[in-house]
């Protein structure tokens, strides 16, 4: 009776044993990034460096801002941000000042940082986590896998979502509007647009714009005044040096030719609100979905 009983206790235990859920901490947390690595952690990273100002607004939506440990200049939002060590520029990392932070997690950012200083990272056996999101559903999953890696996964989740619905409600909402011809001016010298593979040219068509240089081969194609002219866009959409710097759009009153023009349909987007791929592109999408609404408003 007694070894019986002593039997079905073993078993009793194996049982709970195999089905009790493992801690944390015994558990590989592990994310795609968008080099198609699989990248893994026997722990949540508590010591994040995020090497692009876009890198950092994601894994602060993603709830791990307390983790950060270093950005680079640039890096403004949030406002918090700004108080992180910085380790120079994403185009120039300070690698020895980045080394004595010792993080445990670096976000990299693909077509931004300099090849040769990540992979020099990797051969120092730092962590490197590539993001580049060209959509906005991977804005929603970038911010989920960071939340998976850094253990943030309630309020990352959730700002994914809010994102994800956000945009989804402007795609409802827009999806019979009446195309709007549109110029995006990246840059000012060198004069530079975006086209259709583009985050911000998917802005564009998400408000029913039609991106007068969307079908060119580059992301951010260089352009001429008189590529613009020729093109006649109904409407000029423009970011600047700055949240609140417009001159970019003074050029153009110029043309009076250009139906953009004629029309004052001349509009200021802040940068950071289309050109970073963060859950502020949807403050930015509402923006730009309502200069193109005011543009229709004027036919």
């Amino acid at each position: 009776m007694l070894k019986r009983a002593y039997g079905l206790e073993v078993v009793t235990l194996a049982v709970l044993v195999y089905c009790w859920p493992l801690p944390a901490w015994a558990t590989a947390l592990c994310a795609v990034d968008a080099t198609a690595e699989e990248i893994c952690l026997k722990k949540p990273a508590s010591r994040i460096a995020a090497l692009s100002p876009g890198a950092t607004e994601l894994i602060w939506a993603a709830g791990a801002g307390d983790q950060v440990v270093a950005v680079v200049s640039f890096s403004d939002y949030p406002p918090a941000a700004r108080e992180v060590t910085s380790v120079g520029s994403h185009t120039r990392i300070d690698m020895e000042r980045l080394v004595s932070l010792k993080p445990d997690l670096v976000i990299g950012w693909v077509t931004g940082n300099p090849p040769e200083q990540i992979e020099a990272l990797k051969d120092l056996g730092m962590t490197v986590f590539s993001i580049e999101p060209r959509s906005f559903e991977a804005v929603s999953t970038t911010i989920e896998k960071l939340a998976t890696l850094a253990g943030t996964e309630e309020e990352g989740f959730a700002a994914a979502d809010h994102f994800r619905t956000g945009i989804a409600s402007l795609e409802q909402q827009y999806q019979h509007a009446e195309p709007v011809p549109v110029f995006y001016q990246v840059w000012n010298e060198p004069l530079m647009t975006v086209n259709d593979e583009h985050l911000i040219g998917k802005v564009i068509t998400l408000c029913g714009g039609t991106n007068v240089f969307g079908d060119l081969d580059r992301l951010v194609p260089r352009i001429s005044v008189e590529a613009v002219i020729a093109a006649n866009p109904e409407a000029i959409l423009a970011g600047g040096m700055g949240e609140e710097n417009r001159h970019w759009l003074t050029r153009w009153q110029a043309f009076p030719g250009v139906k953009a023009t004629r029309r004052d349909n001349l509009y200021f987007i802040p940068p950071s609100l289309v050109q970073r791929p963060t859950p502020r592109m949807l403050e930015g999408s509402r923006l730009f979905c309502e200069k193109l609404e005011a543009a229709r408003d004027k036919r």
